[in-house]
């Protein structure tokens, strides 16, 4: 097991459970409302893992890989922190629509795009650099802390925004 495999599992699920959300009726808002509460918990604890578990390692042990921010780990980190952030956000703003309207589905589009963004940084940034970094065991022993924290919190986690540059300073 390894937690880069693990995150880019969980990128997939995200994009297939979004892909649901776009073939459903807006009609149909029992399943709409099933598919976006599973897909936002998803989102929310994912975020929330990766920060307790990939990223304070990542600190530790990452040099910056492509594109990273100010080509260094502390920016790829700072990004992704951010990233999360926004997509807390936008997560929050498809609650103020009514499901299956139109701004609902623009709301859940915007989420996805930002989604999508932060989790093609993160496959060419930070699992490069930490697959590039971190031995084996190192990363097995992450994955299993990461597997059991997402299983515990299967329902969600309270979405909390972070301050980048204070979480970079603290796992630094």
């Amino acid at each position: 097991m390894d937690i880069t495999q693990l995150i880019l599992d969980d990128h997939a699920e995200q994009r297939r459970l979004f892909s649901i959300i776009e073939q459903i009726e807006p009609k149909d808002v029992d399943a709409l409302s099933a598919v976006w509460l599973r897909l936002s918990a998803f989102l929310d604890v994912h975020a929330e893992a990766e920060e307790r578990f990939f990223y304070p390692d990542l600190m530790k042990l990452g040099e910056g890989a492509n594109d990273a921010d100010e080509g260094t780990v502390e920016g790829e980190t700072e990004d992704a922190i951010e990233d999360h952030n926004k997509l807390r956000d936008a997560v929050k703003a498809v609650g103020a629509h009514a499901v299956g309207s139109p701004a609902w589905f623009a709301a859940v589009g915007e989420a996805n795009v930002v989604n999508s963004k932060h989790m093609g940084e993160e496959e060419r940034q930070g699992l490069t650099d930490f697959r590039l970094n971190a031995d084996v065991a190192t990363r097995h022993a992450l994955a299993v802390r990461f597997a059991a924290f997402e299983a515990e919190h299967i329902t969600g986690v309270k979405p909390v925004n972070k301050d980048p540059e204070a979480y970079v300073e603290a796992h630094g």
